[in-house]
């Protein structure tokens, strides 16, 4: 999956200070440089595991460092995605909505490198 190449989206801004002054550049989709895709793999995982330990195991990570993209993220995002409980994570109402999209944009940047490298392939026959 693309996530293991550790690619992150960013954001160019109009005053040349990078992702972190937070001024998206003029036309730019996004609004926001801090939504890596890591964290938005990591919101798939513990969402659909139920369980930060079980999400962990499965995106081959401690726990500590997943807890602080869910964190990062939710802090980003500017509300609460999950309902804490003692038996593991429950989606709030505002992740079930974000779940989505981030099922969306995990299959649209996978299709998108795919059919970048098919066109560098293909390039690279002739």
């Amino acid at each position: 999956m693309l996530f293991r190449h550790g690619l992150r989206p960013t954001v160019h801004t109009a005053r040349g200070g990078g992702p972190s002054a937070g001024v998206p550049a003029p036309g730019s989709a996004l609004t926001s440089a801090a939504v890596s895709l890591t964290h938005i793999q990591s919101f798939i995982a513990v969402a659909e595991e139920g369980h930060v330990g079980r999400a962990a195991r499965r995106l081959h990570l401690s726990q500590p460092p997943l807890s602080r993209h869910i964190l990062a993220l939710e802090d980003e995002l500017g509300t609460p995605l999950f309902e804490r409980t003692p038996r593991g994570m429950r989606l709030l109402p505002a992740g079930e909505v974000f779940l989505s999209h981030a099922r969306r944009i995990l299959a649209e940047v996978d299709a998108a490198v795919h059919t970048v490298r098919s066109v560098g392939t293909d390039r690279t026959d002739h």
